[in-house]
């Protein structure tokens, strides 16, 4: 009899006009050295972002069948603007340990905390690079720096007087999952719910979300499927909302068509041409609808199949200084998407590719006079897939 593979090998790519092509990779073991354990490494490398974790599960840590985990990771983050790229980085490293307890073969409840460090990396970079929301937060302050151009002046960050923060994130959390299948469901549903407390450190808040998911057999060939998402975020204790808490929506797993984590409030940039980077929201709002079939030719082979979607949403957060009442509205409007694509569960792994087209989304608004950028345009991208592979 022939052993069932245990591991497995992801890899994924995209492409867009601001992140250029972005790369993921993970490899998965089930049975690491034949423990029984999980291990798992994960890298996410894109123009500005590189991510590294590292995690380990017990799946049977005690006999009652309640599971840990382990994950320690490190992550870099590079916010571009469309105009110019700074040189300013976010840096985050932290540990947490979490808990799963089975409280039925549907539902399970999941605990745990952690630490983490939030550290932004921006002295002697230009300020006009460098989002407000940001330079608020940690507390940066700028002097101004010669110019060789007559009457054009650039102003640095000299430093932050809060240039790193800490927390100690709590989590509680339960899902319930009565699907017929994890890779081609065709009934059921899955629910997902989460809480996070920041209880000790620099940063008070809570921050919650809340995904439904639900399959309808339509009849052996068709399956209509439904997913909504929504969540909020609060500072706690007269503390400021960490920005770098924010939901974010936009691309694969939220609104397909438009740039990964694009949507929703712009940060005012002091180079008025520019668009302005992406800051996320403390609130969320997705909808998704799929309509999935056989692909022509394939009988009923439910490995291979072709699907229509219906694409809504959006973050919403606060008002950025400066932001006129035209660019705060633009913000808050929901987007949407239409589109076909193809999923497959090939010899390599599973594979999605999707094209969608905005139907709903925000033009550029210019002065006519200055050229001046009085609503930035949403970044679109249209095209986007994904593979995964067994070993």
């Amino acid at each position: 009899m022939a052993e069932k593979p245990t591991g497995s090998l992801q890899l994924g790519a995209g492409y867009s006009s601001a992140e250029r092509v972005s790369l993921t990779f993970g490899i998965q073991q089930e049975n690491v050295f034949g423990s029984g354990n999980y291990l798992g490494l994960q890298v996410n490398t894109s123009k500005s972002n590189r991510t590294i974790s590292v995690t380990t599960t017990d799946p049977y840590f005690t006999k009652d069948g309640i599971s840990r985990t382990i994950s320690v990771y490190h992550n870099t983050t590079r916010p571009y603007n469309t105009a110019v790229d700074g040189d300013y980085q976010l840096v985050n490293q932290g540990a947490s340990i979490r808990f799963g307890v089975p409280f039925s073969e549907l539902d399970t409840v999941f605990f745990g905390i952690g630490v983490e460090r939030y550290a932004f990396n921006a002295k002697n970079t230009y300020a006009f690079l460098t989002p407000n929301s940001y330079r608020n937060y940690f507390g940066c302050t700028t002097r101004p720096i010669p110019s060789l151009v007559p009457g054009l002046n650039f102003d640095v960050i000299d430093g932050c007087s809060n240039d790193s923060v800490w927390g100690i994130p709590l989590t509680v959390g339960w899902a319930r999952d009565d699907r017929d299948s994890a890779l081609v469901p065709t009934k059921g549903r899955l629910q997902r719910a989460n809480l996070e407390v920041g209880i000790g450190g620099d940063m008070r808040y809570f921050k919650t979300n809340y995904q439904y998911q639900q399959f309808f057999p339509i009849n052996k060939q068709y399956t209509f499927a439904i997913n909504s998402e929504v969540g909020y975020g609060k500072a706690l204790g007269g503390k400021v909302y960490p920005i770098f808490k924010n939901f974010y929506a936009g691309g694969l797993g939220s609104v397909r068509g438009f740039e990964q984590n694009s949507l929703g409030p712009r940060d005012v940039p002091l180079l008025r041409q520019t668009e302005g980077a992406a800051l996320g929201g403390t609130k969320k709002a997705i909808f998704n609808a799929e309509l999935s079939t056989p692909f022509p030719g394939a009988g009923n082979d439910r490995t291979l199949r072709l699907y229509g979607f219906f694409d809504a949403g959006n973050v919403f957060g606060s008002r950025s200084a400066g932001l006129t009442d035209e660019q705060w509205k633009a913000s808050k409007k929901i987007r949407a998407s239409v589109g076909l694509g193809i999923s497959w569960i090939s010899p390599l792994g599973p594979l999605r590719i999707a094209y969608a087209v905005p139907v709903r989304q925000q033009k550029e608004v210019q002065d006519p006079n200055t050229g001046v950028i009085l609503i930035p345009k949403d970044r679109i991208q249209r095209l986007q897939f994904q593979i995964g592979t067994s070993f």
